[in-house]
């Protein structure tokens, strides 16, 4: 049910891979995400075309800065997402070296009703 959008900077092979790896792995562990459930589209862009304020509510954000935008069934709880912020943020730290201060998580809830995987069909309505 997740369509996950990761923005990045120029990174290598391993570490777009690394990175999806542990962004799927977390939403499973942390938000009940179903195994196999693993749509990702990975952006990767320079300095003009990833805009972001390097000092909003005082975080001090560098240009290893991700993005990440995650599309979803709506119905977590508020602390849910909060454990599930907490945890990609210190996976991404611990098994990548990118500081928590970089990494930038947007979650957009919709309805079951709003999805299709294929072959024209609703198949969560």
């Amino acid at each position: 049910m997740p369509l996950v959008r990761i923005s990045t900077m120029k990174q290598t092979n391993e570490f777009k891979k690394a990175l999806s790896n542990i962004v799927y792995k977390t939403m499973v562990q942390a938000m009940n995400v179903p195994e196999h459930d693993n749509f990702q589209v990975i952006s990767e862009h320079d300095e003009t075309s990833l805009v972001y304020d390097q000092e909003y509510l005082g975080i001090e954000r560098s240009s290893g800065i991700i993005i990440i935008q995650i599309t979803l069934n709506e119905g977590r709880t508020l602390e849910t997402k909060q454990a599930f912020f907490r945890q990609l943020a210190s996976r991404l730290h611990d098994e990548l070296a990118v500081r928590k201060e970089d990494v930038f998580i947007n979650l957009v809830e919709v309805k079951k009703e709003n999805w299709s995987f294929g072959n024209g069909i609703a198949q969560y309505a």
